[in-house]
């Protein structure tokens, strides 16, 4: 569709093709857009293979990673990582580089044109982008036992949470469920939790709930009709965003965005496909469906309403790739050239069964009204510390005689514990044991306030012992409220 001489100007955007089919389904998604009437101005770079081999360990040259902050916007084809060591994908380099906070996957089911068991779903994953274990702190301790990190933050939490909640109140959608594991991770999982239900109360018109994560994901599966909006954490959200788009019938045709305050990057779900790379039978719709999502977030809203629907009515008409046909429900069997002529003969058109889609336009920034509430300080208390000790050792009261003594006047042992096992005072033969010992030390008196110089001289003492101590744990209060689990 032409432009005239008063249309705003065309928007900014970073292209990067990507490995195996990414430049075709590229090709043919770009070519749809400009059909529409998207107003872009294009950048292409080189992302994937290429700068992997070229010596740049996150798939993308830094002429791409200039592009992508200028213009804020990068639509990614596929990218095969390498295994080697030391290289990293581009999209975890994307997100800690851009700040991309919240990852966004609707997944809806195309009933009856695409088979699925579950023709009313309609859901929509937000995931949390940067914490959790996917912040990727390891250790190796000892010789039997390596420890990840879990890390959530308040301000995470609520960035989050409120982006999730900002996002049904601007898409009309009615319901946000968080899934949390509270019941186990009282502290982390707990936390996300009581930030959730803080910012629902700022939505009265959104219905808000919470499922534990093992049962949320497995009535998701069951019954995704129930859900709206999900918001979780990073780990959980990405399992719980594959079923999802696995459950609505085909993983292809999903999009998804990474958002962030300054950022965003759009992508289809499925991989780089080297199998089928060249020979044009790519479906490039997991592609399209994300630059949809794109041309939302940049405020084309018409031209996007416009691309979708007349995507809706190529799926409708029977007009599928070879990842989609099926007797009985296809017409034509197309490859990716074909797939996207067909949309673009049917830009203007709507569905006749499937919902037809309309999109607010107007510029929308990212990160939009979800930054973290400003919070006073609470008073902090150091009452005790846990001291990990790698021992080769297997008897629990040995170890109990050896650092008993090492607290001092100040401070007290309390309890030993292997793999989270409790095993001392109380004995517990039945506890598998490894060389990994956490030793609990409380203030002595009890309700005593300890001093960081007490923790020194106790690690002080356990090395002259010839203890090897790996990792300290300072044990505090906040409020009055302990900031540790009991056992």
């Amino acid at each position: 569709m032409p432009s005239s001489d008063h249309s705003p100007p065309p928007t900014p955007i970073t292209a990067a093709a990507g490995d195996g089919i990414g430049p075709e389904v590229m090709e043919a998604v770009l070519e749809v857009l400009e059909r529409a009437g998207a107003r872009l101005a294009v950048e292409h770079v080189t992302a994937g293979d290429a700068a992997y081999r070229r010596g740049h360990d996150t798939g993308l040259e830094p002429a791409g990673w200039e592009s992508v902050r200028r213009t804020g916007v990068l639509l990614k084809g596929p990218v095969t990582t390498p295994h080697g060591a030391g290289q990293r994908s581009l999209n975890v380099a994307a997100r800690t580089r851009l700040g991309l906070f919240a990852n966004v996957r609707p997944c809806v089911s195309y009933h009856p044109y695409v088979r699925t068991r579950h023709p009313r779903m309609d859901v929509v994953i937000v995931r949390e982008n940067e914490e959790d274990l996917y912040a990727g702190i390891e250790h190796r301790q000892t010789d039997d036992v390596i420890q990840s990190v879990k890390l959530i933050s308040r301000p995470g939490s609520e960035r989050i949470v409120r982006y999730a909640f900002e996002y049904a109140r601007t898409n009309h959608r009615q319901k946000v469920t968080a899934f949390v594991k509270d019941n186990i991770m009282k502290l982390t999982d707990g936390l996300f939790l009581r930030i959730f239900r803080e910012v629902a109360a700022e939505y009265p018109e959104i219905r808000a709930d919470h499922l534990i994560v093992d049962i949320g994901a497995a009535r998701l599966a069951d019954q995704p009709e129930r859900f709206d909006v999900i918001v979780t954490l990073n780990l959980y959200g990405d399992i719980v965003s594959d079923i999802a788009a696995q459950v609505t019938g085909s993983v292809g045709l999903a999009g998804s965005a990474n958002v962030g305050e300054h950022c965003a990057l759009f992508e289809a779900l499925h991989g780089s496909g080297p199998a089928i790379a060249g020979q044009g039978v790519a479906n490039p719709s997991g592609l399209l469906m994300a630059a949809v999502m794109m041309l939302v977030h940049i405020g084309q809203g018409e031209a996007a309403a416009r691309v979708h629907n007349a995507w809706l009515k190529t799926i409708e008409d029977g007009v599928h790739t070879a990842d989609l046909f099926a007797r009985g429900l296809s017409r034509y069997r197309v490859g990716t050239r074909a797939f996207a002529d067909a949309v673009v003969e049917r830009l203007g058109d709507l569905p006749r069964t499937l919902p037809t889609v309309g999109y607010a336009s107007g510029r929308v920034a990212p990160g939009r009204a979800v930054r973290a509430t400003p919070r006073v300080p609470a008073v902090k208390t150091l009452v005790g510390v846990d001291v990990f000790l790698h021992w080769g050792g297997d008897r629990p009261e040995e170890l109990a005689a050896l650092v008993a003594p090492l607290g001092g006047e100040a401070l007290r042992l309390t309890g030993i514990s292997n793999r989270s096992q409790s095993v001392w005072p109380e004995p517990n033969p039945s506890v598998l044991c490894t060389d990994h010992w956490r030793c609990r030390f409380r203030a002595r008196p009890e309700g005593a306030t300890v001093s960081h110089r007490a923790i020194v001289d106790l690690l002080a003492r356990a090395a002259e012992a010839g203890l090897d101590f790996i990792q300290t744990e300072n044990l505090c209060d906040f409020d009055g409220t302990p900031g540790f689990s009991a056992t």
